[in-house]
């Protein structure tokens, strides 16, 4: 559970992706414990699933919850299913990302394992800089690869040519599943499609850990058929990325919206009442 600080001491909790495993039912009284000692105005949870629920998933769970649409992580992504051999699993991309993945392999990119955090964090502030978003601090990298490393969990890749690092990405793997959350390029190479062939060998490496599907991460919110008919017109948010993701093949997946449980109900509409305000803020600017 994560608790970020508000006003008056009072904080907002929040579970990403969870809970797991079994006895939800069980687990809410010492949640609501933990947040209530923590001041908590509400918890936002947003469940490790796919619409529509599994079999296996109670929603009366929540029943104390309120569904909230607006999920902090992104709600629709692109999942490759990694099951196929690497034949057909190049045979489902887009005829152009097997094209760049060649490319960048007869231009002479190699992509290998590291553990130059440094390496990857320049490149993270070069995109940043370049796609005009936020990247976190050296520091949260490390702790994250620090974490996950050492159990097989997390890999670092980075794309080379001439002994220059031209892309780099953090690949998670948990059992059966592969995440790609963490990438970053530079700008002086792009035209050695280096994050195509990033992908690729970080799929294979996946694939060989045991991973059956490969999540991209990220994606607009809107229905395949809007993506589809939008993409070529539109970069700002998650525009900018869906081209880049559509191509590897996979299936867009939408996960389940948030639940909310709300321990103060007047700062929680105080919170509401704020958000709309900053929202129609951002709209008329």
């Amino acid at each position: 559970m994560l608790f970020r600080k508000v006003a008056l001491g009072y904080t907002v909790a929040y579970i990403p992706k969870g809970p797991v495993g079994s006895g939800w039912d069980r687990l809410w009284p010492a949640v609501d414990a933990l947040c209530r000692q923590n001041r908590a105005v509400f918890l936002q949870v947003e469940p490790d699933f796919f619409e529509p629920a599994p079999a296996e998933i109670d929603l009366r769970w929540f029943n104390d919850f309120v569904i909230e649409p607006h999920t902090i992580q992104p709600r629709r992504t692109v999942l490759v299913d990694l099951r196929a051999d690497e034949a057909d699993l190049l045979a489902a991309m887009k005829q152009k990302t097997r094209y760049n993945i060649r490319l960048a392999e007869k231009k002479g990119v190699r992509v290998s394992q590291s553990n130059d955090l440094e390496a990857f964090y320049a490149l993270t502030q070069i995109t940043g800089a370049r796609d005009r978003f936020a990247v976190h601090s050296f520091a949260y990298y490390k702790t994250v690869f620090d974490l996950f490393a050492p159990k097989g969990q997390c890999f670092l890749l980075v794309a080379v040519h001439d002994d220059k690092p031209l892309a780099a990405l953090m690949l998670f793997v948990l059992d059966e599943r592969a995440w790609y959350f963490y990438g970053a390029s530079d700008d002086e190479s792009r035209n050695l499609m280096p994050t195509y062939l990033l992908q690729w060998e970080a799929m294979k490496l996946a694939k060989a850990k045991g991973a059956v599907s490969y999540d991209l991460w990220g994606v607009p919110d809107e229905d395949e058929e809007v993506l589809e008919r939008e993409f070529m017109n539109r970069s700002d948010g998650l525009w900018g990325v869906y081209r880049f993701k559509r191509g590897f093949g996979g299936e867009i997946k939408r996960s389940a919206p948030a639940y909310i449980k709300v321990y103060n109900r007047w700062l929680y509409q105080l919170y509401l009442w704020m958000r709309r305000g900053k929202a129609d803020g951002d709209a008329a600017g």
